[in-house]
Formats: C-alpha cells, sequence, structure tokens
C-alpha cells in the first residue's frame, strides 16, 4: 500500500490517502485536441463548483412542446442534447426563447 499527499479539496470530499498498488497507475495527461472540455479539475471535483457545468446558451432545439430536445453548449465547451424536462429550469431557457421570438 502507498500514501499519497492528496489536495486538500479531495480530504474534504473523504478521499482516503491509502491506496493499494494494484489500483496505482502512472498518469497520463489529457490529450485536449483528442477530448476537448475535459478538464482534470472536473474528474476530481477541484475548481469552481458552481461554474463546473454551467451552461452557456442553448444552441438549437428539435422536436416540440413536452418532446422537444435542446441542443446545449456548456461553458467546458461541450455540446450535449438534453430533453425539456432536464433544461426547463435553467436560465437560459427563456433567454433561448425570446431570440426566437416565443
Amino acid at each position: 500500500s502507498f500514501r499519497l499527499e492528496l489536495p486538500a479539496t479531495l480530504k474534504q470530499r473523504g478521499v482516503h490517502d491509502v491506496f493499494h498498488a494494484s489500483l496505482l497507475r502512472i498518469h497520463h495527461a489529457n490529450d485536449d485536441r483528442l477530448f476537448p472540455g475535459r478538464l482534470d479539475s472536473q474528474i476530481t471535483g477541484e475548481g469552481d463548483p458552481e461554474n463546473e457545468w454551467a451552461v452557456d446558451k442553448i444552441l438549437s432545439h428539435s422536436g416540440s412542446k413536452e418532446n422537444a430536445i435542446f441542443e446545449i453548449q456548456w461553458k467546458a465547451g461541450d455540446i450535449t442534447w438534453l430533453p425539456y424536462s432536464q433544461i426547463q429550469d435553467l436560465q437560459a431557457l427563456p433567454i433561448y426563447l425570446d431570440l426566437l421570438g416565443v
């Protein structure tokens, strides 16, 4: 077993600092060209938790009413499609609807 020096943020989240040797691997840094928007801080929980998964804007939608799905651009750069039920409370939704004149 190995005892690692962990950042304070991981200790506060209850991550134990002793790991069995079979669980340890060499760290390979993320290649942003292959995986844009995937920050180490998103995985480890470090950084600003309030802004970590913040929506930048709604780009488009498909469908109508409760069956609509929306193309969301996150501040980290990722783009995903989410159903209306998951975005109905986002601050970006009324802005998007105003731009459409709805």
